[in-house]
Parts: structure tokens; C-alpha cells; sequence
């Protein structure tokens, strides 16, 4: 069986998010109880990862890594939607803007600490839309 669902997240402010209730959302109406989910981002200047879900602090860390490794570089070009535009691109291709989680019982079987984050990498980057397809039986 196959189930897809698209969703338009709420719009958050730069950094980094837990986004896991939407996709078990998701999840949980597929009646799937075994098989996994691909969770797709369609944007370009946003991200999909899975870290720490207990600690806040851990996103504010990646928030400053990937903004001293990718931001105010003088060299770049593509500017023409502001200066936050190429330094978010290159976080989205970093990080990635798609997942596959096993789905067990029900649930994304994540570990103990494992959360969904988005990434939203521009100032003003508006609400997102994530496709999340469920395989299995």
C-alpha cells in the first residue's frame, strides 16, 4: 500500500526546527504499520535532517556551524534574492531535503534523541511544503 500526503508547514523563523509531530501525523493516518517513509522537502533553501531532539541548544549549534562555514562569503554571485539566498542554497545541499525512516507499529521507528528538523536557512523564507509518501503494509 501506498499513502501520500502533502503539507504546508507553518512558516519558521531562520534555524533549525523539530517538525517530527507533522510527519507522525502523517504517519499515523497511513494506517501502515510497517514499511517506511519518504519525507521530501520542495524548496531549495530549506532542509530535512535528523539530530537531537531533547536539547535545544544542539540546533542553535548547528544553526551557528553552517553559518560560519556557508554565510557573507565575498565571492558569491547569486545574490539576486538577497544575501541570505546562495548561503542557503549550499545548507540545503549540505544537509539534504529528503529522508527515508523505517515506519514500525505505526510510528518512525527514530531512536530515543532522534528528531525530524527543518533547516530554514533564509531571513524570510515563508511556510514549506513537504510531500511524505508511506510504503509498506
Amino acid at each position: 500500500m501506498i499513502y501520500q500526503k502533502e503539507l504546508t508547514l507553518p512558516r519558521f523563523s531562520r534555524g533549525f526546527h523539530i517538525i517530527t509531530d507533522f510527519i507522525e501525523d502523517v504517519v499515523s493516518k497511513s494506517n501502515i504499520k510497517t514499511g517506511t517513509a519518504n519525507i521530501f522537502l520542495k524548496h531549495t533553501s530549506a532542509s530535512l535532517s535528523i539530530n537531537e531532539n531533547a536539547d535545544p541548544s544542539v540546533r542553535d549549534d548547528f544553526e551557528s556551524f553552517f553559518n560560519d562555514i556557508a554565510d557573507n562569503k565575498p565571492y558569491y554571485i547569486h545574490t539576486y534574492e538577497g544575501s541570505d539566498d546562495m548561503p542557503a542554497h549550499i545548507k540545503s545541499s549540505l544537509l539534504s531535503t529528503s529522508l527515508t525512516i523505517p515506519v514500525t507499529n505505526g510510528r518512525l521507528n527514530l531512536g530515543t534523541w532522534q528528531g525530524i528538523y527543518l533547516g530554514e536557512h533564509r531571513d524570510f523564507g515563508g511556510s514549506r511544503k513537504i510531500v511524505v509518501t508511506v510504503y509498506g503494509e
